[in-house]
């Protein structure tokens, strides 16, 4: 059964999950903004079934060059609210997913892919 949160108190676990980076991790973000909307809207050409927790869209720093300063958008990390909470059967599960998830996208900005999270134990 899905757990029921308000948005209020989500957005807190989000900004607890954002505090609880380490701060030389935190400083060395780069035009990054993470968000909170209530599903993945799965793109042409997916699986319409599709389901994310959350996602990153952007130019990791590993791959950015002195092109990229000329007027790129800032990336974007994405954690999906209703996604999170159809899988968690308690406020301690949405918690510790909402770090993971978090950890996961910041660590996508810093270039680690899925595999190697995994590796971690961040997939």
């Amino acid at each position: 059964m899905a757990m029921e949160m308000s948005e209020e108190d989500f957005e807190s676990a989000v900004d607890d999950a954002i505090d609880r980076i380490p701060e030389d991790l935190a400083n060395a973000m780069s035009n990054v903004a993470i968000f909170i909307e209530d599903r993945y809207v799965p793109q042409p050409g997916e699986d319409p079934e599709t389901e994310l927790l959350g996602i990153y869209e952007g130019t990791p720093l590993t791959e950015r060059d002195s092109w990229w300063d000329a007027g790129s958008l800032p990336d974007r990390i994405v954690i999906f609210r209703e996604s999170i909470l159809a899988m968690c059967e308690s406020r301690q599960e949405v918690i510790d997913e909402v770090v993971i998830t978090v950890i996961h996208e910041v660590a996508h900005h810093f270039g680690i892919d899925d595999e190697r999270l995994h590796e971690l134990g961040w997939g």
